[in-house]
């Protein structure tokens, strides 16, 4: 696990997590990693696709690094073939 100092807590945050971990409990430190995982997990929920999104010359990147490595037996039309039966359905597309 990992190890960090935080400084400049303000006062009022220090004040509300050591009274919630009296309430609970809990040591102060553990009071911090929980009020953390709760505020990264809401994080998470406000921009659930901005924090997914990696920029386009990081995409082409990894793509370049996969392009020819992977292999398979079976041939392209099968390939297709079975990416098209696996997709929901949607609205109608012409290729």
């Amino acid at each position: 696990m990992a190890t960090i100092t935080i400084r400049n807590i303000p006062d009022s945050v220090f004040k509300r997590i050591k009274f919630f971990s009296e309430i609970d409990k809990r040591s102060l430190n553990n009071e911090i990693i929980i009020a953390i995982e709760k505020g990264s997990h809401e994080l998470d929920k406000q921009l659930p696709q901005e924090r997914n999104k990696i920029s386009a010359e990081a995409q082409i990147s990894l793509w370049s690094e996969l392009c020819g490595k992977w292999k398979d037996s079976k041939s392209k039309g099968q390939t297709i073939k079975e990416i098209y039966d696996m997709r929901s359905l949607g609205r109608e597309i012409s290729l």
